[in-house]
């Protein structure tokens, strides 16, 4: 067993491309070696801007030997009358590569076939890897590639040189200028000429030694210790920002923290505004007073230790004055327009080529906001606020402040609302109406927030929808998805029960006059569309698949009821009497699906024929009663149960009645009865779709 090493040296790799890149090299490479039959260990991942690396301990000497068992021609075609080879048995030898005596003959379900029993002996583990690391290299995605000098060689940077070594042996290969060794580089500049590494395992040693902290687990606690350690000597504490965190720790090499300060008069600015300046821009950390107000310090890690670190300090500071006071210079330059002015600028931002202008989206947004806030509650000022939100919501998209810090957007339309002196419930609603910005994030905490929320992404949505730009398998360059789970993450969390259909009509009726397509279809594409999400959700929480059909196929109108009526069925489901329930229910469905279409649908009790008709009747009845009232309550659990007594009248009618009466009157009576309960049934789910 030995241990394998493979490094890629290049230029400095993008921070965020190297996580998605690693996982990407280790799954790969791990799978290579499987489908070759080489036997390995653990693997271990190693990076920094400059090198991509993974150590795999355990790798055997040679691959696996496989016997196979090569299928040639049936025994009487190999074969003649006396037993003499044929042509086809010595072609099948040919090709096996043995002679026509050392073929033998099979039993297998088709009869007695020719056979040769290979056996495939095992490259030895250098070879193997010659062959697959090349291929490895090549595979590892990145957003962005490019080709260098005269080479149709493909990766994110220039490729400067390949470490190879399994055990203290060099894996040879080459892709072409790149010759695959032993050779690695140490840190750019606190470091200088070739690093030999002799077998893998000193590898992290040799390159620490060389001011390269290759292990980004051992670099990211250096990192936050080390600007933990100097927030506190400023009588603070480092903002929690993980994403920052890792972000800098893929841009060095040497975690060199340095402490800087700025001028204390910028803390009159939005504190957001401070943070996002050092964040975004400079990849500074802010630093906080006990009570998490802002202190005029920063944290700036630093790639390499300078001789004078005050002098570096001092030049972070200079930087970072000269983005403070243009900062500055646009917020109060804001200041001086209401965030109402702002919004008929909005009619020069462009939302989408076919969809039109912000303004145009700002007054969609509006009317659905209206719509929703007298849906919602019975608060005359909801609905004001909703609309006032709604129309400044796109407003600080035209400020100079998001102009130049385009994160900004809604937290700065929140500030200038509160400076124009709106209520607090519409300030925050223009912040929290962009929320959530990614898969797992933060909700609206108001009602008003909420609503806007909605409005914005069923516009968008539908807009889209409505011109023919629907994602795709590969892409979805509107981020409608996220858009569509975050609306049913926002009804559940606000368990909204306004009717998810009416809306989408409504938001698909406001771009009649834009549609390329049918508003009719584009609706009913919209439906379905937010049914496949509402469907993956739920399989995500892992309510049973055919659970999840049978509850979405009836309805997701009423959003917090599909959660309801999924974990309820899924519930009686894992119940041990529920398979002959499932059954009786089932029977009830598929028979009304082969009814023919009836005018009168009402039950005659005067045309029961035997007492089993009358008993479900009567249990039916009683039954309708209480799952009505169950289900006002949204008690959707209780509802089932009470559904359930009625499995063993609907067996006895099965046992005691022929539903294909001759008697065309008494036939359509029993199909009515039968279609009643399904209605019933059809208030929680499409039982046919059960598995039982």
């Amino acid at each position: 067993m030995n241990t394998l090493l493979l490094e890629i040296g290049s230029e400095e790799i993008p921070a965020g491309y190297i996580h998605p890149a690693l996982d990407a090299l280790s799954s790969n490479l791990l799978q290579k070696l499987t489908d070759k039959r080489l036997a390995h260990g653990e693997a271990k991942v190693y990076a920094t801007p400059r090198r991509l690396s993974i150590i795999v301990q355990g790798i055997s000497d040679k691959q696996t030997s496989v016997t196979e068992d090569l299928i040639g021609p049936p025994e009487n075609v190999g074969f003649d009358d006396k037993g003499k080879p044929t042509v086809a048995a010595e072609k099948f030898a040919e090709k096996a590569g043995v002679s026509v005596s050392a073929l033998k003959v099979k039993e297998t379900e088709k009869g007695r076939y020719l056979y040769v029993q290979t056996v495939h002996k095992g490259m030895d583990a250098n070879t193997v890897l010659a062959e697959i690391l090349p291929s490895v290299i090549k595979a590892i995605p990145f957003p962005k590639t490019m080709r260098w000098a005269d080479l149709s060689l493909v990766y994110t940077r220039p490729i400067h040189w390949v470490i190879a070594l399994l055990g203290d042996q060099i894996v040879s290969f080459s892709m072409e200028n790149i010759q695959s060794g032993r050779h690695t580089f140490g840190h750019r500049f606190m470091s200088s000429g070739k690093i030999t590494i002799d077998n893998p395992e000193e590898y992290p040693e040799k390159l620490r030694s060389a001011h390269v902290w290759a292990d980004i687990s051992k670099r990211k606690e250096s990192v936050e210790k080390q600007i933990f350690e100097q927030a506190a000597n400023c009588g603070g504490k480092i903002l929690h920002d993980p994403e920052l965190v890792d972000t800098v720790v893929n841009l060095i090499e040497y975690p060199a923290p340095v402490t800087g300060t700025f001028e204390k008069k910028y803390l009159k600015l939005p504190p957001q505004i401070l943070i996002t300046a050092m964040r975004e821009h400079q990849k500074y950390f802010a630093i906080i007073d006990h009570v998490e107000n802002l202190m005029p310090y920063f944290i700036a890690v630093n790639n390499t230790v300078a001789r004078d670190m005050n002098l570096v300090a001092t030049g972070h500071e200079r930087v970072l004055r000269a983005r403070l006071s243009d900062a500055e210079f646009f917020y109060e330059s804001d200041l001086k327009v209401s965030a109402e002015s702002r919004v008929n600028k909005l009619n020069g931002v462009l939302f989408q080529a076919k969809l039109g202008s912000m303004y145009e989206k700002m007054e969609r947004i509006t009317e659905l906001a209206g719509y929703l806030a007298e849906r919602t509650e019975e608060n005359p000022e909801l609905t004001i606020w909703a609309q006032r939100a709604a129309r400044l919501c796109k407003s600080d998209l035209v400020s100079q402040v998001v102009g130049e810090f385009p994160k900004l957007q809604g937290t700065m339309g929140k500030v200038y609302a509160t400076v124009d002196n709106e209520p607090a419930e519409v300030a925050m609603a223009v912040e929290e109406h962009y929320r959530p910005t990614f898969s797992g994030g933060s909700l609206p905490e108001t009602t008003t927030g909420a609503i806007i929320a909605i409005a914005d992404k069923i516009d968008s949505i539908c807009g889209f929808f409505s011109v023919g730009l629907f994602p795709t398998g590969a892409a979805d360059p509107y981020a409608l998805r996220r858009q569509g789970i975050g609306i049913v993450n926002i009804m559940l969390d606000k368990n909204f029960s306004f009717s998810l259909k009416e809306l989408i009509d409504k938001a698909t009726e406001l771009f009649a006059h834009k549609a390329t397509e049918d508003i009719n279809q584009t609706s009913e594409k919209v439906y379905n569309f937010i049914k496949n999400r509402i469907s993956h959700m739920l399989e995500e929480e892992r309510i049973s698949k055919d659970v999840v059909g049978a509850i979405v196929d009836i309805s997701i109108d009423h959003v917090p009821n599909v959660w309801n009526r999924a974990r309820a069925l899924d519930a009686l489901k894992a119940q041990p009497d529920f398979e002959p329930l499932a059954v009786a229910f089932k029977r009830v469905v598929n028979i009304i699906k082969k009814a023919p279409a009836m005018e009168k649908t009402s039950v005659d009790e005067s045309l029961f024929e035997n007492p089993s008709e009358t008993k479900l009747f009567q249990e039916l009845v009683k039954v309708e009663q209480k799952v009505e009232t169950e289900l006002k309550k949204g008690a959707f659990d209780i509802a089932l149960h009470h559904m359930a007594t009625l499995r063993d009248p609907v067996d006895k009618f099965f046992d005691d009645v022929l539903v294909m009466a001759e008697d065309e009157t008494i036939r359509n009576n029993r199909f009515a009865l039968l279609k009643r309960i399904a209605g019933l049934f059809e208030k929680i789910a499409d039982f046919s779709k059960i598995s039982a």
